[in-house]
């Protein structure tokens, strides 16, 4: 060793593997760690252990990793082995293929111990990237084909950690030291970001589907954002990508990231909005609840001409009788303004006028052909409301009850269940079980028009084959909720 490589002869390096429950740190647990610790060119110590998740692990989960429920059934919860990984793991370089993943979940599990945990976080996939660009894939079954490297038990947490650390010696073999002391120094270098938050806030997140939230002082919540690659949206915040008066109050006022992964696209736009709507974020503005959601109702008055009226309630179950969805009383209104000046219909059938005696304002302007007076005929000036009013009709759910929306990440680890029913969301789920067991009756949702205009355009768009449905028993109804 260079007296140079300070990195490489100076530092411990703990090449560590878990293995876990599912994908999502948030409800996942881990089931496996494997750690072996490398310093100056030699592997001086080794710790391997299973832990009891505290929840069920799956059988596909089961079947990848070879963990069962028994094999854990008498091992320690993590809250048991806490004290003991945090000693082993001072002072080091953690070490993990897909780091995020690994780094993540160790965080989170002390976390819910009301404890924090940091780390100096080095990727082997970024460090493959880094030193062979010339590939395309990095992940650990490509460099072991690449590479000739031995193979191993993988999806085992100490198998993954042999291949992962052989990998890193043949590298050091191939490229030499300083090359490997320069990839290392420059992937454990600091990014920029916000004073007051942690510096290693961007290598916890995840790079994949999810929504993202921005806490200040005192936890109040500042922003809720989404993105199909969280930590790369996260840090374009603070990159000069969002340098306007509001970009520069959030990043002042932040203090703390929170993010939630998703399997998919869907399920993100879905919680973002389900947070925006319900958590009201302060620098939120977009995409915020409409207070009074409006929409227009056609019926027939006497002698038979179609009359226009708002309402406020709307009944999911017979959107076909609806048109168009307001935000405000106002913008329904001119709405039915501009429609009645390009079709010359009547003011006062459409509500533009209050009721009273004699013509509509329009018809003595030459601009109505006289409905209000009886002059037109029924059935012509109906026929001409309702293809006035066609573009504006709600569309109806074409289905006889609820459907699933299947959505699942690429690595297959995570998958979310996205239960929507008349074009609300009711619910996700992550597992046939968990389908299995719900039920909509007692399930609160409100009607919403982004999310209308969202799934409407998800589910009958040109797009929507991307999306494996699942068409379900109505067991029960959920609660609506008007805005």
């Amino acid at each position: 060793m260079t007296s140079k490589s300070t990195h490489l002869s100076l530092s411990t390096f703990a090449f560590l593997d878990i293995e876990t429950t599912g994908g999502n740190s948030s409800h996942d647990r881990i089931t496996e760690i494997g750690i072996r610790f490398w310093r100056a060119g030699e592997v001086v110590s080794e710790w391997q252990i299973l832990l009891n998740p505290g929840i069920r692990i799956s059988p596909f989960i089961e079947h990848l990793t070879g963990i069962s429920n028994g094999m854990v059934a008498d091992a320690p919860p993590f809250e048991a082995i806490a004290d003991v990984l945090e000693e082993k793991l001072r002072d080091t370089v953690f070490v993990a293929h897909n780091a995020r993943f690994d780094y993540g979940f160790i965080k989170s599990e002390y976390r819910r111990l009301g404890r924090l945990f940091s780390a100096r976080v080095l990727c082997t996939v970024k460090l493959s990237r880094r030193l062979y660009p010339e590939f395309r894939k990095h992940n650990m079954d490509a460099l072991i084909e690449r590479h000739g490297l031995e193979q191993v038990q993988r999806h085992r947490a100490m198998g993954d950690v042999s291949a992962m650390l052989e990998f890193f010696t043949h590298a050091l073999a191939e490229k030499g030291d300083a090359e490997i002391e320069e990839a290392v120094a420059a992937l454990l270098q600091r990014p920029s970001i916000p004073s007051h938050l942690p510096l290693d806030t961007l290598k916890d997140l995840p790079r994949g589907p999810g929504v993202y939230r921005f806490y200040g002082e005192n936890d109040v919540l500042l922003y809720v954002g989404k993105s199909t690659n969280i930590a790369q949206r996260v840090a374009s915040h603070f990159s000069g990508d969002h340098n306007t008066g509001r970009g520069v109050r959030i990043s002042e006022s932040l203090r703390r990231v929170e993010c939630t992964e998703t399997a998919g696209e869907l399920g993100a736009l879905l919680l973002e909005l389900r947070q925006i709507k319900t958590l009201s974020p302060l620098f939120n503005r977009r995409s915020r609840a409409a207070k009074n959601l409006v929409s227009i109702e056609l019926t027939p008055i006497c002698p038979g001409y179609l009359q226009a009226k708002l309402v406020r309630e709307i009944e999911p179950h017979r959107l076909g009788h609806y048109f168009g969805l307001f935000r405000s009383k106002r913008d329904a209104e001119r709405a039915l303004s501009g429609i009645v000046a390009k079709n010359e219909l009547c003011n006062r059938l459409l509500g533009l006028e209050p009721e009273h005696e004699g013509p509509c304002f329009q018809r003595a302007l030459g601009r109505c052909k006289g409905a209000c007076e009886g002059v037109e005929d029924v059935a012509r000036y109906n026929l001409r409301v309702q293809i006035a009013f066609h573009e504006l009709r709600l569309r109806t759910w074409p289905w006889k009850g609820p459907v699933a929306i299947v959505e699942r990440r690429e690595d297959q680890i995570q998958s979310d269940i996205l239960v929507v029913y008349n074009w609300m969301h009711v619910a996700t789920v992550h597992d046939e079980q968990e389908l299995h067991d719900l039920s909509l009756r007692g399930q609160s949702v409100t009607f919403d028009l982004d999310s209308y205009k969202l799934l409407v355009k998800a589910l009958m768009g040109r797009n929507n084959k991307a999306h494996s449905l699942i068409e379900l028993p109505t067991v029960g109804e959920p609660d609506v909720l008007m805005p």
